[in-house]
């Protein structure tokens, strides 16, 4: 794992001749050796077309190509930040939350509606997430932004997790998700509680969630 967690709201990066990684543009705070940044106009991994499909997803985000020998120093916006490790599965992330990515980990775009059906889309545009959301799938780790601090809750098969979609930040595994709803008169007349959406995960895996219902 490249990234090392110097406090809850910076990473440093370790950079090795011959590997790459990915960061958003303009999230490099400091580094030591010999280390280049190239704005990668492709907006990640794929290539070309895979480039044109996040931007017609909506999921792509201005990124740099981070190469050489030395250490560099992340951060952005004073968020939160927390490293997710991979081994071997997939994590699903809003593009604008990747702060920096392993080069090695293979990245792409998801239909929302392919996991959860309708409600699957109708919690993109509840959370303001949109219908599409990013993937990357591999070996490797991924330095995602929050605000506040973050908490990765297991999820078991037969238990699944609850979760307020504006809280919501990634998850990974064999993990199915929807919007689940609590709507009743009290909604209805402006007295519920609040909480009248919610997604539901369930399968095997892990969710993680932010300590705050605001959006980057």
């Amino acid at each position: 794992m490249p990234f090392r967690e110097i406090n809850s709201k910076m990473v440093e990066a370790t950079v090795i001749p011959g590997q790459r990684l990915f960061s958003q543009r303009g999230a490099m705070l400091a580094y030591r050796g010999d280390v280049t940044f190239t704005p990668n106009i492709a907006g990640g991994q794929g290539g070309l077309m895979s480039m044109i499909g996040r931007r017609v997803a909506g999921e792509a985000t201005p990124l740099m190509t981070v190469e050489g020998n030395g250490t560099v120093m992340f951060g952005h916006g004073g968020h939160h930040i927390q490293v997710i490790g991979l081994t071997g599965d997939t994590l699903y992330v809003e593009a604008d939350r990747l702060l920096a990515f392993d080069g090695t980990l293979e990245q792409g775009t998801m239909f929302l509606g392919s996991q959860g059906g309708v409600m699957g889309m109708v919690r993109g545009q509840v959370s303001g997430q949109g219908l599409f959301t990013t993937t990357l799938r591999g070996h490797g780790a991924v330095a995602v932004m929050a605000h506040g601090g973050v908490i990765e809750l297991p999820i078991t098969p037969g238990r699944p997790v609850h979760v307020d979609p504006q809280a919501y930040v990634a998850h990974h595994g064999d993990v199915r998700n929807k919007l689940s709803t609590a709507l009743g008169w009290r909604d209805m007349v402006g007295r519920g509680s609040g909480e009248a959406f919610q997604l539901e995960l369930s399968g095997s895996g892990a969710v993680y969630v932010q300590a705050s219902e605001e959006k980057l």
